[in-house]
């Protein structure tokens, strides 16, 4: 049983979070020939502010004042 995880920032609707789990599950299906029902894909949201690119916060603090 494939497990496929996704760390993204927080923000995405659920829509896109839906079109994206779809689209991962056809390409696992696709390319190790999995049945749908035995892939999962489990994303994960990263507070704004959680990450750090670079040495740096991310996204910016520059950018959240907007």
């Amino acid at each position: 049983m494939p497990i496929v995880e996704i760390s993204l920032i927080e923000g995405r609707s659920l829509e896109k979070k839906a079109e994206l789990i779809k689209e991962v599950t056809n390409a696992v299906q696709k390319v190790l020939g999995s049945r749908p029902m035995d892939i999962r894909v489990v994303l994960r949201d990263i507070p704004k502010g959680n990450l750090g690119v670079g040495g740096e916060i991310f996204p910016p603090v520059s950018q959240e004042k907007g």
